[in-house]
């Protein structure tokens, strides 16, 4: 496994499908959690409060078990740093929640899914280039990163539009019934 982002290969490649993949089945899961709490009015309250904890301990108890692990100097962190990190935090909690409220009004994970992450990206391509414009200005930005928006933005439609729907339910058997005047009586 890497040690630091400078390393060679394609480790970051793999840390990315590792996200894809976790991030892909965050919402189905998460729906699975909620809708098993069996508290149709709190049971997305419910579910974020478990989504918390999980944040807990993978992203405090882990990291600080590896600082720890390492000899990590626990003083030298920047104002800039922590403050950023936990806007960043902040978000992701946030974008949790909203998710949970989608489902909770009645959104469905396929839906909800595909628009997050269709949406996420282009987002993230638009305040990273107002963050850190481009050198040659905005007139410098090619025309396959507006086309990859559009076609982001499109796929995300298509596939909430058109997503195959599950079988369904069965419906239960009718009971059988006994005859009203049974024979021989």
């Amino acid at each position: 496994m890497a040690e630091n982002s400078t390393a060679p290969g394609l480790a970051w490649l793999y840390f990315s499908l590792l996200t894809v993949v976790s991030w892909g089945v965050y919402g189905i899961f998460l729906h699975i959690g909620q809708t098993s709490m069996g508290d149709p009015v709190n049971g997305r309250y419910k579910a974020f409060l478990f989504v918390g904890i999980a944040y807990f301990l993978t992203a405090v108890l882990a990291p600080l078990a590896l600082l720890m692990s390492k000899g990590a100097a626990f003083s030298g962190y920047t104002t800039s740093g922590w403050v950023w990190s936990l806007i960043a935090g902040i978000v992701g909690a946030i974008g949790a929640f909203g998710v949970l409220l989608a489902f909770g009004a009645k959104g469905k994970p396929p839906e909800v899914m595909a628009i997050v992450f269709a949406g996420a990206p282009v987002v993230n391509a638009l305040v990273a280039i107002a963050l850190h414009p481009p050198a040659g200005g905005l007139g410098s930005i090619r025309p396959q990163f507006f086309l990859g928006v559009v076609l982001a933005l499109t796929g995300g439609a298509l596939v909430t539009l058109y997503k195959p729907n599950p079988p369904a339910p069965a419906k239960p058997a009718a009971a059988p019934t006994a005859p009203a005047n049974p024979p021989g009586k």
